[in-house]
């Protein structure tokens, strides 16, 4: 690897690095609440859940 794709990589990691450092953290606890009101509210939305009518079934 050559002097220039060397810094070249170091700049996108460093990069990298920056965005992901500047992510807004939440604690699991949050995050598993919020995901759960989620499910609740869209089970009913979901065809695992409550079915597909045999008539809009494509298989």
């Amino acid at each position: 690897m050559s002097s220039g794709a060397s810094v070249s990589a170091l700049q996108r990691l460093v990069e990298q690095l920056k965005l992901e450092a500047s992510v807004e953290r939440i604690k699991v606890s949050q995050a598993a609440a919020e995901l759960q009101q989620y499910c609740m509210q869209n089970a009913c939305k979901d065809a695992l859940l409550v079915g597909v009518p045999a008539g809009s079934n494509p298989f």
